[in-house]
């Protein structure tokens, strides 16, 4: 029996890795490092995108 799998459009600057934590290089007092968490700005964080509509000229002028 065929499986019907939704396509999921994954956004084409993260390729679906929203967000990211990097280092800074320092640490905290407990030793633990200082990290930052760095979001996609294309897709807000969000790692897919919203299909593409495409716009038709309207017909009969």
């Amino acid at each position: 029996m065929p499986q019907h799998v939704r396509i999921t459009r994954v956004c084409r600057d993260c390729a679906g890795f929203a967000s990211a934590m990097v280092t800074t290089g320092t640490r905290h007092l407990d030793g633990t490092r200082v990290t930052l968490r760095v979001t996609c700005p294309a897709c807000k964080g969000v790692g897919t995108v919203a299909a593409v509509t495409t716009l038709t000229a309207p017909v009969g002028r």
